[in-house]
């Protein structure tokens, strides 16, 4: 069974950092692209940032670029999303995703397996 697993949510001051993780099990991603997206209340899910199968093409939102850096293991099987400099409107569920591509994009309808999600609040 595949799947995707997120780790690292809580509950941050704004300005605080965290750092999420998602473990792929079942099966291996290292030649898939992986994403993060996030979904706020009452809002549709958005692109937070990709990262392509080897690692070295990352893209981000513009609302997080600078802020947030997606990188991956070595194995290919652990995504991590590093938040710094969160702010109150960076509360929302964080899921992970894994492209059917080798690039990395930032449609939804190109990602096949997705995690449950992890709540992330930062508070004012």
């Amino acid at each position: 069974q595949v799947q995707l697993v997120e780790s690292g949510g809580g509950l941050v001051q704004a300005g605080g950092s965290l750092r999420l993780s998602c473990l792929a099990s079942g099966r291996t991603f290292s030649n898939r692209a992986m994403g993060w997206f996030r979904q706020a209340p009452g809002k549709d899910r958005e692109f937070v940032a990709a990262i392509n199968w080897s690692g070295d093409n990352t893209d981000y939102a513009d609302s997080v670029k600078g802020r947030f850096t997606i990188s991956r293991d070595h194995a290919g099987n652990t995504v991590y999303l590093q938040m710094n400099s969160l702010k109150p409107e960076d509360t929302a569920v964080y899921s992970c995703a894994a492209s059917r591509y080798i690039s990395g994009t930032d449609r939804t309808r190109d990602y096949d397996y997705w995690g449950q999600g992890t709540q992330v609040t930062v508070s004012s």
